[in-house]
């Protein structure tokens, strides 16, 4: 795949090069063509300027033939005045030839007249042609000037792309001859690569017998020891224990929790809306206080008295229900039993809704027919009217669904698996419709009470009462907004949480399999409890995690730990033998002493009462000696030899027993001073040994993840080396468009200053033309 990569990549790089050098031949040809172009066009301005200066000299001649000839005029019209003045003279001697002179000279004034006529065309006709040719000339030459610029950049530009062209070949052609090298290293890498698949083939020809052959035998055994598969039948899978999904428990918890605060914020708001409610209907439009009100009312307030028996048993319902999702429990439709007790108290009250609605409407009615109603009073009475019908609907729609989402625990048959999702979604809708009910509401009432106010018999108790009732309603429509707001951000969950029940199927069948299977999982609880031990302390992760090279080379190895365990079981047999050796010389002492002491008593026996008095007084004695020797230890000693540290011992004991027990303690304490020394100096030195064996384990990581490296950092600098030869070639690309963009708005100028060429040559034309009409017009004249 490489070595296809680098071909593809050698072929394109040989297109792009073949493209460029056509390319820069092309150019190379554009910029000759303009520079004929423009010195053609040079060559054809300096025609322009010498036929200009033709017609400059044509017309200085005219001009002057023109000034011949009006003075010519002027001489004629000189002789015509005289010769006029010599006809009245003789008028009636040539009466018939001044009639021949009246009419010539009309014929000849009509000529001259028709002639200056045309002159004064022509000289106006010059003149605009002659500004318009300066006119022309002037943008010709700036327009040549900027054309000569254009072409000096456009010169600049294509040589320093010839350069950067003759850089770029010289750079690919020296990855050419890389990508060569790499693409023999590359076909040396495919065929040990076809090697390693053909062996992979024969691997994985083998594995697959032996896994077909190990298939066959679990299938066997299946076949043969496994008797029934229950995860076949629904009925039979639907008893099975589901995964436990812990979060899932969690989740529901909570959100069971803040449903739970909903509806308590729900039914206290219900609860202060009924009972201000039921003080309103008995101040208003009648005092009860000051007179009897009507036995509507009295009914009605006496049905508003008892709302709590029916509004505090949905918060009790929620609260069962809340208390029975657990994180133990598998929390579904057909296992959420408290849910149909909750739908049971929703559907007591909305009897008790249902009992209110009429007196609700009469008494709304009542009002409107007093005689301190208003007409807009009643608009708004009317309203609320309208408003009271709309809210226990939407509590009989909610009943409904919620009565539907009970019966999976109790009815499976009644709802189908299907039609979940459906009721959960119109759950949503219904609150979303009673939170706009209730706004609703809220803004009639208080439109009703700024209205109640302004009645003339309103006190200050229907005042304050019109106020709690506003404060409980705006109080429910918050509660029923959060309600709403909180079960549609949570339907998504609601909906997905369905699918939650028995591996390999999609529900459970009737609530008593449900049943059934809280009662195994309640088991298995126990049997795992029952099984379960308490681990040991592990390290943490992330400790483990800073140690891990740390124990990649540490002293902790099977390898060090051996060596040190023949380490110590030399030392421990080295200890054994030594201990041997000092047990065999205190039993030699031992003996020499007890020889000693016979010697000392056979010496002693003449002083045998002397001797029983010292032994009476021994404890006395031994007790003072130990103190001494205790002191004496204490106190500074100047000489630390051992020499003159038994003789201080000895002058210090005057009987034989006590310097030997003092010289046996003293080489015991010396002994085992020696010993604790010489086991701190092999500690250390297998320290040291461990410490020097994890170091080069260290080492030997350090210079692994240096070579590690190192490729790494090879692989980088070949990535930044062809990402900044694919960048090359996008600025030659991008060069390459704007020098083309650039050469076709040149094409462009060129055809434009051809066509203004064109017509000022079409001017120049017609010009001559009618400068020689008027040259051949005028020597006529």
């Amino acid at each position: 795949m490489a070595f296809l990569n680098s071909f593809v990549l050698h072929s394109y790089l040989a297109s792009l090069i073949f493209q460029l050098r056509a390319q820069n031949q092309v150019l190379k040809k554009g910029v000759v063509d303009e520079q004929a172009n423009s010195a053609s066009l040079k060559e054809q301005l300096k025609m322009k300027d010498q036929s200009l200066r033709k017609l400059q000299q044509e017309m200085d001649s005219l001009t002057f033939r023109n000034q011949q000839l009006a003075k010519r005029v002027e001489l004629l019209q000189d002789e015509l005045a005289l010769s006029e003045t010599r006809g009245k003279k003789n008028k009636k001697s040539a009466e018939s030839s001044s009639q021949l002179s009246q009419e010539q000279k009309s014929v000849f004034n009509e000529d001259l007249q028709k002639k200056i006529e045309e002159n004064e065309r022509l000289h106006i006709l010059f003149f605009e042609a002659d500004e318009q040719h300066k006119r022309l000339e002037a943008e010709l030459r700036t327009r040549l000037e900027v054309l000569e610029t254009d072409a000096a950049q456009h010169q600049a530009v294509v040589d320093s792309l010839t350069r950067k062209y003759t850089d770029t070949i010289e750079k690919l052609q020296n990855d050419k001859a890389k990508l060569e090298i790499k693409s023999q290293t590359l076909e040396r890498e495919a065929k040990d690569c076809r090697l390693r698949t053909e062996e992979c083939q024969q691997q994985l020809k083998n594995l697959q017998a032996a896994l077909g052959s190990r298939l066959e035998e679990s299938l066997c055994i299946i076949n043969e020891k496994v008797p029934f598969n229950d995860t076949r039948s629904s009925r039979y899978n639907a008893l099975n224990v589901p995964l436990h999904n812990r979060r899932y428990q969690l989740k529901l918890r909570d959100l069971a929790g803040q449903a739970l605060a909903f509806v308590q914020e729900l039914v206290t708001a219900l609860l202060n809306f009924h009972t201000y409610t039921e003080q309103k209907v008995q101040i208003f439009p009648i005092d009860s206080a000051t007179d009897t009100i009507s036995p509507l009312n009295q009914k009605f307030s006496q049905y508003l008295h008892e709302n709590a028996s029916y509004v505090r048993p949905l918060e009790e319902g929620m609260l069962h229900l809340f208390e029975s999702i657990t994180e133990d429990t598998v929390t579904v439709l057909e296992t959420a039993v408290k849910l149909k007790a909750f739908s049971e108290h929703l559907a007591s009250y909305l009897c008790f809704l249902r009992k209110i609605l009429p007196y609700q409407l009469k008494s709304l009615e009542e009002e409107c027919e007093s005689s301190l109603c208003t007409t807009a009073l009643t608009a708004r009475n009317m309203e609320l009217h309208r408003d009271m019908k709309r809210l226990t609907a939407v509590f009989e729609k909610l009943h409904t669904y919620v009565s539907l989402l009970a019966l999976p625990s109790t009815k499976p048959e009644g709802l189908l698996r299907t039609n979940y999702n459906l009721v959960f979604t119109n759950i949503a809708a219904s609150l979303h419709g009673f939170h706009d009910i209730l706004k609703d509401i809220s803004k009639h009432y208080s439109q009703k009470a700024t209205l109640e106010q302004d009645v003339p018999t309103a006190t200050q108790k229907l005042i304050t009462t019109n106020d709690c009732i506003l404060s409980s309603i705006v109080a429910l429509t918050n509660g029923v907004g959060k309600i709403a707001s909180f079960f549609s951000n949570n339907l998504d969950h609601f909906t997905t949480s369905l699918s939650y029940g028995p591996k390999g199927g999609t529900e459970f069948i009737s609530p008593l399999s449900a049943e059934c299977m809280l009662q195994y999982k309640k088991k298995a609880v126990a049997y795992m409890k029952s099984l379960k031990k308490p681990w040991a302390d592990s390290v943490p992760y992330e400790e483990a995690l800073a140690n891990r090279r740390v124990l990649l080379s540490s002293t902790e190895s099977r390898e060090g730990l051996a060596q040190q365990v023949q380490q110590s079981l030399e030392k421990i047999a080295k200890l054994e033998q030594e201990k041997e050796h000092w047990m065999l010389e205190a039993q030699l002492a031992k003996i020499k002493l007890e020889k000693e002491n016979q010697k000392l008593k056979n010496s002693l026996s003449g002083h045998l009462t002397e001797t029983i008095k010292e032994h009476s007084v021994l404890p006395n004695v031994a007790e003072q000696k130990k103190e001494t020797i205790e002191k004496s230890l204490q106190e500074p000693i100047k000489s630390t030899s051992l020499i003159c540290l038994l003789e201080f011992l000895l002058c210090q004991a005057p009987d034989v027993e006590s310097r030997e027990d003092l010289i046996k303690n003293h080489y015991m304490a010396r002994i085992a001073e020696l010993t604790s020394h010489l086991q701190l100096a092999d500690s250390k030195s297998v320290h040291f040994h461990a410490e020097c064996r994890a170091l080069a384990k260290r080492l030997s990581l350090a210079e692994k993840s240096k070579e590690s490296l190192t490729e790494e950092l090879k692989l980088a600098s070949q990535n930044i080396s062809r990402l900044q030869a694919s960048r090359m070639l996008f600025n030659l690309m991008t060069t390459k468009r704007s020098y083309e963009d650039q050469l076709s708005m040149m094409s462009d100028h060129l055809c434009s200053m051809n066509e203004t060429l064109t017509k000022q040559r079409e001017e120049i034309d017609t010009l001559k033309m009618t400068s020689k009409v008027s040259c051949q017009v005028l020597p006529t004249g």
